[in-house]
């Protein structure tokens, strides 16, 4: 299954549409603002809230945790690197791999594919594509890529106070 995410550019609230291969809204996706650290919903079609990104704020390096019902299923950790931005999904013992400057990377487990990203460049706003493994969990791939984005827009931890946009 394939999705894809066009973020509004100079959106004020992160609102955007994820839309399925066949260019159906699939779901919605909401920043909170006025927030301590940046605060994501996603939403069915129906208006059903299937998962929620929270950073983690008084955080050195960025760290998010994704939440699917009231359940945290994972924990995106960005790791300090010398050259290149290394990222960890732990409780879903996921494994990123990529190249995250260029927007192409991939999430797999034991070696096999959760999620193959990729971003269009020369296009306003931010565009992905999500190649979604047949077996996988769609709302935690959705989530931990967004997650995943959020780090890297990041301006490397801190305390982190947002106020929609994409800080």
């Amino acid at each position: 299954m394939k999705l894809y995410i066009k973020q509004k550019f100079f959106s004020w609230n992160d609102k955007f549409t994820v839309k399925d291969e066949y260019g159906k809204d699939r779901y919605t996706v909401e920043g909170e603002i006025f927030s301590f650290g940046k605060k994501l919903h996603v939403y069915d079609m129906a208006g059903n809230e299937v998962a929620f990104i929270q950073q983690k704020v008084f955080s050195f390096l960025p760290r998010y945790y994704v939440f699917v019902g009231d359940t945290q299923i994972a924990e995106i950790v960005r790791k300090m690197t010398f050259f290149f931005p290394k990222y960890y999904v732990e409780g879903l013992d996921w494994q990123v791999d990529g190249d995250f400057t260029a927007h192409a990377y991939e999430i797999s487990k034991n070696g096999s594919p959760i999620v193959v990203i990729q971003k269009e460049w020369m296009s306003w706003g931010d565009c992905y594509e999500l190649d979604i493994a047949g077996n996988a969990d769609e709302i935690a791939a959705l989530a931990t890529v967004l997650a995943i984005d959020c780090a890297t827009e990041s301006n490397g931890g801190g305390i982190s106070i947002s106020f929609g946009g994409n800080g």
